[in-house]
């Protein structure tokens, strides 16, 4: 079995949570003006750009083809990474138009991932490498679940963040039967047992552009990658297998993230 060397990382979003002052948080001058612009994934850490790591991490897992969707426009990512290669990777550049979705964002990776399968990422997340390693051996379409304690106990966020993460229902089988979406309080106090969560780290097959064309608009009315998944469940007949992680992962949504994102990386080197 080969295993997956593609990986598509989304890096168009706009940042809104992070460009939202918050007091205390302590940015140094660069770092106020990556939040300033929303650039989570451009966010200097310990000067370097939080991205290098997520790429980094994917390299060590050996991954070898990277395909960056960002901003149309100027984008610091795109003139970040053309002026400043990536030794182990190789980088190619996708443009979302427009804000519409996750799923929408994908689209622009169909031509990049052709027939092979591919993992798909936030550029925002730095995962664990094992779990890149692993859905890039499943050998099928899958994704690496969390379950909500251990993820609350080895991660940087608070626990009102994760009260909004997508929870699971997998079946007895090990595959994804249903993702509930940003659920509520009273959705998390009606599960029975554990509380499986994503983290948006999936592993897919060419069919999931037929999903992200053809889902309808959720309630925020873009076009989102969990219900594209449920689209391509129900009307494909796609299965996707579940992998857990008992490890944490890195977020940096907002700028109180920035202190505890820089703690977890001082000493790492990062070798994208």
């Amino acid at each position: 079995m080969t295993p997956v060397r593609k990986a598509v990382v989304l890096a168009a979003g706009r940042g809104s949570r992070m460009r939202r002052p918050e007091p205390g948080a302590g940015l140094d001058p660069g770092q106020e003006a990556a939040a300033d612009d929303g650039g989570k994934a451009m966010m200097p850490i310990h000067g370097r750009p939080f991205l290098d790591h997520v790429l980094s991490g994917l390299a060590d897992a050996g991954l070898t083809d990277v395909f960056l969707v960002v901003r149309p426009g100027y984008d610091a990512i795109r003139a970040h990474y053309t002026a400043h290669r990536p030794r182990r990777l190789r980088l190619a550049f996708g443009i979302q138009p427009e804000p519409l979705g996750t799923a929408n964002a994908l689209l622009s990776a169909e031509a990049f991932a052709g027939p092979e399968e591919f993992l798909t990422l936030n550029a925002d997340n730095a995962y664990p490498v094992g779990a890149y390693r692993a859905l890039s051996e499943l050998g099928g379409p899958g994704l690496v679940v969390f379950e909500r304690e251990r993820l609350l106990a080895k991660s940087n966020f608070p626990k009102e963040r994760v009260a909004q993460f997508a929870v699971l229902a997998v079946g007895g089988d090990g595959f994804l039967e249903r993702i509930l979406e940003k659920p509520e309080e009273k959705d998390l106090a009606a599960s029975a047992g554990e509380v499986l969560l994503s983290m948006n780290l999936w592993r897919f097959s060419p069919r999931i552009f037929e999903a992200c064309r053809r889902v309808p608009p959720s309630a925020r009315g873009e076009l989102e990658l969990p219900q594209a998944v449920g689209w391509a469940i129900e009307n494909l007949g796609e299965r996707f297998r579940t992998l857990r992680s008992g490890e944490g992962v890195l977020d940096l949504s907002t700028r109180a993230d920035v202190a505890a994102v820089s703690a977890r990386l001082r000493g790492v080197e990062a070798r994208p």
